[in-house]
């Protein structure tokens, strides 16, 4: 295949130790943009429909495309690009669900009938409309900075800096609960897990291996949410299978409105069916993303919503209703009621492994915003190079390390904590979704909701009065915190710009990366730099 790139010299800048400082960029010249970008040759890679990922991606028309939109950029070795629809499905299982394990307290704040109508309704209003962004935008700007790229290039790198650090945060703190869980579902069998130098030690070795799992490649973490996925969600199948001829539908329709914790049920809820957008971070690493990212997020939505409502029907309608027992882990004593001591071991052990998949699948999303947004220029360049099996193992460590540091909060403190951050970050991401939709309506999108601009706006309108329920009932402390944390990214991103004009750490932006039309003039980063020896 003819690549339209070989007939432009990659002149790439490297801020080495004693090498001869680069030359001043023209703004108008290709470095000035930032890009190396190639004329429009015809060849064969330079007519790729739209949908397909080869030597390119089609991005958002600029003085640097040709008249289709198209520029040229080198995706990652082909090597590096190994995660197909399969593995894709169940690392976005794992970013949103995990299997049923902690939708028990919809029904202890609300009853059977607003727990199951909450995992019907909510979805729609919610799951759908923010699966349907990330199809979009996730195909339109196929790489790494996922949703950072989204909001920088309708708003500027300032607020997809502050999207990148309040995702990112958000993401750590939810990572840091799944150790937590992992050893609370064993210390019934091991009580030393149970808490003191045990327990912090355990902590520390699980964080160390599913850490390695992360740092040994994507398709290891693919094929281990894989083979955990299909080991959580069996035993709830064999449950239901079991509680068949003690249902009663009746006791699905249990329901009192005056005695219903709405802050818990709808953080519940929020908590279990959010983090869609999560995956478009990995979309540099997907083969063929205008495809494949679409078909995966489709199949992912029911697959998650099935795979909560299948046991909540089960376990609301065999057993008579006792609300002060629907808390965290209570399916595993369903298990034992429905099946006996076997069928609840299985559940506890599925719990356990479901936290572990949990972990990698978030892991991953996490380290590589992080290497997309130094790909960009928003971070120092060393949170670019790839390990040699191609991970960001800079992203991984400052990952691995925050979670060690948030693992002893409660895990109300958890959910309560990233629901607010997460709030803030798809209330910039919707903005961003409309002024592209505005702004850009005729750039190239491989997968396009079909919707027009006012429709899009519609669709979004319950969402976004979700995320104002959710922030209005979360609690003073919470709010304290997390609108701390958001002002320390108010600061933070000035503070690397001064960083980065007095010379004390370098930065660059990847030069195979297409123009955004954002960003500032860094050298651009040369791509066999990014691979660690």
């Amino acid at each position: 295949m003819g690549d339209a790139r070989s007939e432009v010299p990659l002149a790439v800048l490297q801020d080495r130790p004693g090498s001869p400082a680069p030359p001043p960029a023209d703004p108008g010249s290709d470095i000035g943009q930032q890009e190396k970008l190639a004329p429009n040759t015809g060849s064969a890679a330079s007519s790729a429909p739209m949908g397909e990922c080869s030597t390119e991606y089609r991005v958002l028309p600029s003085s640097n495309a040709d008249a289709n939109g198209v520029a040229a950029s080198a995706p990652a070795p082909a090597s590096l690009r190994k995660v197909s629809i399969v593995p894709l499905v169940f690392l976005i299982f794992y970013e949103v669900s995990g299997g049923p394990f902690g939708i028990e307290d919809s029904v202890g704040a609300a009853g059977p009938l607003l727990a199951i109508a909450g995992f019907l309704v909510l979805p729609v209003i919610w799951s759908i409309p923010e699966a349907l962004i990330t199809a979009e935008l996730g195909t339109m700007f196929p790489e790494n900075g996922g949703y950072v790229v989204w909001v920088a290039s309708a708003l500027g790198p300032y607020w997809g800096f502050q999207q990148g650090w309040m995702k990112w945060l958000s993401g750590v703190i939810d990572n840091a609960l799944y150790p937590v869980l992992f050893l609370d579902y064993l210390k019934s069998a091991v009580p030393a897990l149970g808490g003191g130098p045990p327990r912090a030690f355990a902590v520390l070795g699980l964080t160390a291996v599913l850490t390695l799992l992360n740092y040994r490649g994507l398709t290891v973490v693919g094929w281990v949410a894989i083979c955990l996925g299909v080991f959580s969600v069996l035993p709830f199948f064999v449950m239901g299978l079991i509680s068949l001829p003690k249902l009663r539908p009746a006791r699905w329709l249990v329901v009192d409105l005056h005695n219903v914790d709405w802050n818990l049920y709808l953080n519940t809820l929020f908590w279990n069916l959010n983090y869609w957008d999560s995956i478009s971070t990995l979309s540099g690493e997907v083969d063929n993303p205008g495809k494949t990212l679409p078909k995966a997020l489709f199949y992912a939505v029911i697959f998650v919503v099935v795979s909560y409502l299948y046991p909540l029907l089960a376990g609301t309608g065999a057993v008579p209703l006792d609300r002060s027992q629907w808390s965290d882990g209570y399916f595993a004593d369903l298990a034992k009621l429905l099946g006996g001591a076997w069928l609840m071991w299985w559940v506890q052990a599925a719990a356990a492994m479901s936290n572990m998949g949990m972990f990698v699948a978030e892991m991953s999303s996490d380290s590589y915003q992080l290497l997309g947004m130094a790909e960009r220029g928003m971070l120092p360049a060393f949170f670019a190079r790839r390990s040699r099996h191609g991970t960001p193992l800079v992203g991984i460590l400052f990952s691995a390390s925050g979670v060690l540091l948030l693992s002893s909060m409660s895990f109300q403190e958890i959910v309560a904590a990233e629901n607010f951050l997460y709030c803030f970050g798809m209330l910039l991401e919707f903005i961003a979704f409309v002024l592209l939709r505005v702004r850009r309506p005729d750039a190239p999108r491989p997968y396009r909701i079909p919707l027009g601009t006012a429709g899009c706006v519609a669709m979004l309108v319950p969402p976004t009065a979700l995320i104002v329920v959710v922030l209005a009932l979360s609690t003073l402390k919470v709010a304290l915190v997390s609108l701390g944390a958001v002002a320390v990214g108010l600061v933070l991103q000035p503070l690397l710009r001064l960083v980065e004009k007095k010379g004390w750490l370098r930065f660059a932006v990847n030069s195979d990366l297409p123009d955004i039309g954002v960003g500032h003039a860094h050298a651009p980063a040369a791509a066999d730099e990014t691979l660690a020896p």
